[in-house]
């Protein structure tokens, strides 16, 4: 049988054409699989969705199942003098604050030097006091610069820093000048030394409680001088804590300021807002989730969903239960109503006159005795059953995820079968193409067969 390469040539056939369309109404088949599979993607899909509002809802109830909110305070300064910052330990009240000095670093200075000095020898400085006390000695090679004397004390990192200052001298104007790296008399230089003909020294008592030597003191050390109602207070620091206690104080300038330690009801008030508006937001999310739409038919993502159906029926069931004994029962008590549309609506009055005048029995509502005691721990309690590992809504995602893989399966192995059939089509075609051009070439043997014959016989008339 004649062998043909190629659908069609032998037969005149549009083969190839016919085996597309076969190959097209097989892969149909492959359609209600990728329906499902788009189908069950959105659903997991909107899981994450869901997921994503239900942790910032926890976050939104974990946030006043913590004790230390009710307790927290805030700092209020009059003045410019200071800047505080109220931590968890501070006790509300007023405190004035009158800073009489700030807390300085020490500087000493060389004399002038000509730039091509040169310095070589033993150097040794001796910084701070007492504990905090630290020599450093170390060589300076012969023939060094003045800069090469700067980069050796630096490279020690011993609380005091080197610079050149060029003083505008025309003979010898540059000097070196070291530092102590902190505020304080605690953090002063108390001598330096520095051998060779081109050294220098420093000590800090003279004799008579005045620096000597070569060296010269151009900024003395300084603690910080303040006094809070009235008591005295040294600072080695421009920075000074628990003066007041649980409050830092930021030294910035002399003079007055009055420091006012509060309780925080801001904070408080912030908290429970966010509450509200964290569960709105969830439960706008789910109504995007399970939406219908009656006259396009569109529906959302969650439609009918049982997990989704649980979720929402355990919180529900938290925020109207309420907490079983307190001042306090429901969320109505404070200011906090459940409308029909399952939205949470905030009387913001009713619950800035709960901070102020109930703060105790808020703090027992929503946070209790324990972490599970009050509305806000028994919502993060529930939500995290819902959230967690192996919980309710991961439980939903892995069976999502389970039938996705069956799908995947189905799919390939679908199409697989098609292909084989395909393949099949496209033999058979082949043998087909093959039978009609040896029809063919048969049918054009004949016909020329039979026109030499019949010009024979017209020959002999």
């Amino acid at each position: 049988m004649t062998t043909i390469s190629s659908l069609g040539i032998g037969s005149g056939l549009d083969l190839n054409g016919l085996l597309d369309q076969l190959r097209d109404a097989e892969r149909g088949k492959l359609e209600p699989l990728k329906l499902q599979k788009a189908s069950q993607q959105a659903r997991l899909s909107a899981y994450g969705t869901l997921s994503g509002a239900l942790s910032a809802f926890q976050s939104a109830a974990a946030k006043l199942n913590d004790a230390q909110l009710y307790r927290s305070v805030s700092s209020n300064v009059t003045g410019s003098s200071v800047e505080a910052a109220a931590g968890a330990q501070a006790v509300p009240g007023r405190y004035d604050v009158s800073v009489a000095q700030l807390a300085r670093s020490q500087s000493i200075a060389t004399g002038g030097f000509a730039e091509d000095a040169t310095f070589g020898g033993d150097m040794g400085i001796v910084v701070g006091t007492g504990d905090r006390q630290e020599t450093l000695a170390f060589s300076v090679a012969a023939g060094s610069s003045l800069a090469e004397v700067r980069d050796a004390i630096n490279a020690q990192q011993g609380g005091v820093t080197a610079s050149i200052v060029n003083d505008g001298d025309p003979d010898a104007p540059f000097r070196l000048v070291l530092s102590s790296s902190e505020t304080g008399t605690d953090a002063a230089i108390q001598s330096v030394s520095l051998s060779g003909d081109a050294g220098f020294d420093f000590a800090l008592d003279g004799g008579d409680g005045s620096p000597a030597g070569s060296m010269t003191q151009t900024v003395e050390a300084r603690n910080a001088l303040l006094t809070v109602n009235g008591i005295a207070i040294t600072s080695q620091k421009n920075q000074v804590e628990d003066a007041i206690q649980g409050v830092t104080l930021n030294i910035a300038e002399e003079g007055e300021s009055t420091v006012k330690v509060e309780l925080n009801n801001r904070e408080m008030r912030e908290a429970v807002t966010h509450f509200v508006k964290a569960y709105n937001d969830l439960q706008r999310t789910t109504g995007e989730l399970t939406r219908f739409n009656a006259e396009t038919g569109a529906a959302g993502e969650l439609l009918g969903d049982s997990a989704l159906r649980s979720i929402e029926s355990r919180l529900r069931g938290v925020l109207t239960g309420g907490v079983g004994e307190g001042e306090f029962r429901m969320l109505s008590d404070i200011g906090i109503a459940l409308q029909r549309g399952g939205t949470l609506e905030l009387d913001e009055k009713r619950l800035d006159e709960v901070i102020v005048n109930d703060r105790q029995a808020l703090t027992a509502f929503f946070a209790g005795e324990d972490k599970a005691g009050g509305l806000a721990g028994r919502l993060d309690q529930t939500l995290d059953e819902i959230l967690k590992d192996r919980g309710l809504l991961d439980n939903a995602k892995r069976g999502l995820e389970t039938r996705l893989g069956s799908l995947d399966e189905r799919y390939a192995r679908m199409e697989k079968s098609i292909e084989a059939t395909i393949s099949r089509y496209r033999t058979q075609f082949g043998q087909l193409d093959a039978m009609i051009a040896s029809m063919n070439q048969t049918s054009d043997y004949l016909t020329q067969q039979f026109d030499m014959m019949n010009a024979q016989l017209g020959r002999k008339k």
